[in-house]
């Protein structure tokens, strides 16, 4: 672990550790289970075989973070849909690239059967299998690992055993947790990510990642449903079309106002309809779809130094309405 602003001497898999023992001794109030496979690795199960629910997908949210940040459950601040997710954090460099984003690319093939997921949360950071990392000049260090992962089936035990490895960690002090996206505790967890999102593409358009200071990002809670296509759609919409993100940056002026001008979501070729859509018109390959489409929808960046905040985009209630279908 280096010591500097971006990146202080902490461990966020040690960080998690009292929340992940939090849902493991509270799992029936979370309406969550608890599984331990073949080599004993823990697996959380949010939303498979159980209900799940706001509060497990609140929690969650906060692991996925690394401990560094608040995730609430609240007002949305829209008249026609109450229901919201707020996220701040107090290192959003490190929370939301370095653990939040789903940026581990995994998957195990054994005859027909083939799983694959990408890996979130402060796991990501042990393993440094990203390019990402060496960027940010950060790896943690610590004998237990907590990792999200956005599926609906249990990941083979091979799979497992590798992640472990790659983590540095015993399989025994590996952690996994399961939300799908089609549970209550999956929509939270994704809906959170609102921040994380719009400090992705910051980093995207080269905004020097030091010169951020701080940011707050919040947006609509969306409605699951049994359809995957239709519940990843509805998460992302939540986030393109009412997602609002205030971030506090230093640097120059005039990168403060581009970066503001270039953030929202309305500003891709791809935006103007649900995303179940547009996935849908490239034939479900996500790799087709504008990257600059993810983003909140209403931005805006307070240059500190010189006390001005810049505005860009707007919230899309028709296209919110369209997505959610209410």
């Amino acid at each position: 672990m280096s010591s500097n602003y971006l990146f202080p001497d902490i461990s966020i898999n040690a960080n998690v550790r009292p929340m992940v023992e939090k849902l493991c001794a509270n799992a029936a109030n979370f309406r969550i289970a608890i599984k331990n496979n073949e080599d004993k690795v823990t697996l959380i199960d949010a939303g498979i075989e159980t209900p799940g629910g706001i509060e497990a997908g609140r929690l969650i949210a906060k692991i996925c973070l690394g401990g560094l940040g608040r995730v609430h459950c609240g007002q949305s601040g829209l008249a026609d849909w109450p229901t919201g997710i707020g996220v701040t954090t107090r290192n959003p460099v490190l929370a939301c690239l370095g653990s939040q984003y789903a940026g581990w690319s995994l998957s195990h093939k054994e005859g027909d059967d083939s799983f694959h997921a990408l890996g979130s949360g402060p796991a990501r950071a042990l393993a440094c299998r990203e390019p990402l990392f060496e960027e940010l000049k950060y790896r943690d260090k610590s004998d237990t690992a907590t990792l999200v992962l956005e599926v609906d089936k249990m990941p083979p035990r091979e799979l497992l055993k590798k992640i472990a490895d790659d983590c540095g960690v015993k399989p025994n002090n590996l952690t996994v947790i399961l939300t799908p996206t089609q549970s209550l505790a999956g929509a939270v967890q994704i809906v959170a990510r609102v921040l994380e999102v719009a400090l992705h593409k910051t980093h995207e358009l080269k905004f020097a990642l030091n010169d951020i200071v701080d940011g707050y990002g919040a947006a609509p809670l969306a409605p699951p449903s049994s359809d995957m296509v239709v519940s990843m759609g509805r998460t992302n919409d939540a986030i393109l079309f009412a997602g609002q993100v205030h971030l506090f940056v230093q640097g120059e002026y005039d990168a403060a106002h581009d970066l503001c001008e270039q953030l929202p979501s309305g500003t891709s070729r791809d935006y103007g309809k649900p995303f179940a859509e547009v996935f849908k018109d490239y034939d479900y390959d996500f790799f087709k779809v504008d990257p600059m489409l993810f983003s909140p929808a209403k931005i805006l960046v307070t240059h500190v130094p010189s006390g001005h905040t810049f505005s860009a985009g707007k919230i899309d209630l028709p296209l919110l309405k369209r997505s959610f279908d209410y």
